[in-house]
């Protein structure tokens, strides 16, 4: 069929005004992805001359900076850890229990935790960490994440949960497996996709939050790298382009590896494919 001038017009607009839209998100990133090889980083110099790794080997000798990001690496596993493992198993029980109003407590619970780990409950969740005797320490911050992101997480993994028949795990125990065994061996492997969903955003989540870990630790030595990055500002409050450009590539590379991994071990298939 042939197209009608103002068809054709059409179309040449709208594409003119998709790549534009995506020249002004990418020009940004493109900036972002050289401005730690540029020696100036200027706003208006998009590919370095001449390139050089200086920026590099200046944030490598920081070392509060260096020491954060392993911060950042212990607080986000042992969150990712304690999410995981916590969701997968309450999930697993709210989906195959028969507790009379189970989906209205576990929306309940989603909607309460919309709250948790923001600004209004800090308050709250200071003075209970204090009163645990908590404040200034890697636990603090893991456990709080994990009070803040469980319910979604056990919100994301019962629908998941659901859709795989109870017929799996009744087969294998009519076999002779026990609870647990049908458990681990039989739904844990199926619903394992839906774990790696819990634990890439939990990993996000925890990875590039600010607040908490500001407001719960007070130790430089505990600080994550989303706390740290600030020591590139100077005390004027004018941030150091070239140093803060270069730190700022480095911390975005193990959510970066986290998503390859993810996306060559599942190819993003995040869902079971089970069919009752």
């Amino acid at each position: 069929m042939k197209l009608t001038f103002p068809a054709f017009a059409g179309r040449i607009a709208f594409s003119a005004l998709a790549a534009l839209i995506g020249a002004i998100f990418a020009l940004p990133l493109i900036w972002f992805i050289f401005a730690p090889f540029n020696a100036r980083a200027e706003l208006g110099v998009a590919i370095p001359d001449p390139w050089t790794l200086s920026n590099f080997m200046t944030v490598f000798q920081n070392n509060f900076a260096m020491q954060a990001l392993w911060n950042s690496l212990i607080q986000s596993i042992g969150g990712v850890v304690l999410v995981g493992a916590a969701a997968t198993l309450a999930a697993y029980a709210l989906s195959r229990s028969s507790i009379p109003g189970k989906g209205a407590v576990t929306y309940i619970l989603l909607l309460f935790s919309s709250v948790v780990s923001g600004s209004a409950a800090m308050v709250p969740i200071f003075l209970i960490v204090s009163a645990m005797g908590l404040i200034d320490s890697h636990l603090a911050v893991i456990l709080t994440f994990a009070g803040g992101l469980l319910p979604t997480a056990m919100f994301i993994l019962r629908d998941f949960i659901d859709s795989i028949p109870k017929s799996y795990e009744e087969s294998a125990m009519v076999g002779g497996a026990s609870p647990v065994q049908a458990f681990f061996d039989v739904a844990l492997p199926v619903i394992r996709p839906g774990i790696v969903v819990v634990v890439v955003w939990a990993f996000v989540n925890i990875w590039g939050s600010f607040l908490i870990p500001f407001i719960l630790l007070r130790s430089d030595k505990l600080m994550p790298a989303s706390v740290a990055i600030y020591s590139f500002y100077s005390e004027a409050g004018t941030p150091t382009v070239t140093l803060l450009a270069a730190y700022s590539l480095i911390y975005s590379l193990p959510v970066i590896i986290l998503y390859l991994f993810v996306s060559w071990k599942f190819g993003f298939r995040f869902f079971g494919g089970i069919k009752a």
